[in-house]
């Protein structure tokens, strides 16, 4: 089965990802909330290095519990730049906290995280048609914007590029190659 070039075939756990998350539309916001961390935890590194690292993030940070995690002390937050199942940079570790905090008062604000990110593409997932990955973008007129009101929205790691990543990740674009057989499978299933 041919699959976007990317994903390394070797590696068990970036297939399944490839194959059953990527490009896949999520709108449940506690979901939302962690994917976004990890994509501000993967800035300068690569998504393989988070993806190998996801379930340690998610038992460092109770499951990305937003309640629990605005609650952190400085006691907490130290221990976490000591947690080798993590990436251990001060900065990204505290922008989970920053990030909470901005994700409820959106929540406040829009009713949910997801209406309000959605918002993005009008609430429906964007189908690109990439024969090859190199035809991808890094960002997008949206990604900047995204970025842009993340930032004014008090959320930190939220460069253009990594809400692009994002983006594709929670299947807000969809950017499965042409050729790939889960892009193959959705046009089977008329999507």
């Amino acid at each position: 089965m041919k699959r976007c070039d990317w994903v390394k075939l070797d590696e068990p756990l970036y297939v399944e990802y490839h194959d059953k998350e990527w490009g896949v539309a999520v709108y449940d916001d506690q979901h939302l909330f962690e994917m976004l961390c990890l994509e501000g935890a993967q800035a300068g590194l690569s998504w393989w290095t988070i993806l190998q690292k996801r379930e340690g993030y998610r038992e460092a940070f109770d499951q990305f519990d937003v309640e629990k995690i605005i609650h952190y002390t400085a006691d907490k937050l130290e221990e976490l730049q000591q947690d080798t199942r993590i990436v251990r940079n001060k900065l990204k570790i505290a922008s989970v906290v920053t990030n909470a905090k901005a994700y409820l008062q959106i929540q406040e604000k829009h009713g949910s995280f997801s209406d309000y990110i959605w918002g993005f593409v009008d609430h429906k997932p964007v189908m690109n048609e990439w024969a090859s990955i190199k035809e991808v973008p890094v960002t997008t007129e949206i990604s900047d914007r995204m970025s842009k009101q993340l930032k004014k929205d008090g959320f930190k790691f939220i460069g253009s590029t990594i809400c692009y990543s994002f983006m594709q990740a929670v299947g807000m674009v969809n950017d499965h190659t042409t050729d790939c057989c889960c892009r193959q499978k959705e046009l089977a299933d008329g999507n």
